[in-house]
């Protein structure tokens, strides 16, 4: 999909340094790919420790013991 999107240079090309994109377009892409995996993870992170169903370590590890 076309999009006309107006970025500063300087922004720009911080992003295809940092990047290490030789184009806009595989720093955008690079930029927007970081940015939702970085809010899936916090997704993820706001439901840490609410499964009751799962093992602690502890268990776990008294589990392995018994084996």
């Amino acid at each position: 999909m076309k999009t006309t999107i107006d970025i500063p240079q300087d922004t720009l090309l911080d992003a295809m340094r940092f990047a290490r994109a030789k184009t806009k377009r595989a720093a955008v892409m690079t930029a927007l790919t970081d940015f939702n995996a970085r809010r899936h993870m916090a997704a993820l992170a706001r439901h840490l420790g609410t499964c009751k169903a799962l093992m602690t370590p502890q268990e776990l590890m008294k589990l392995r013991k018994a084996e």
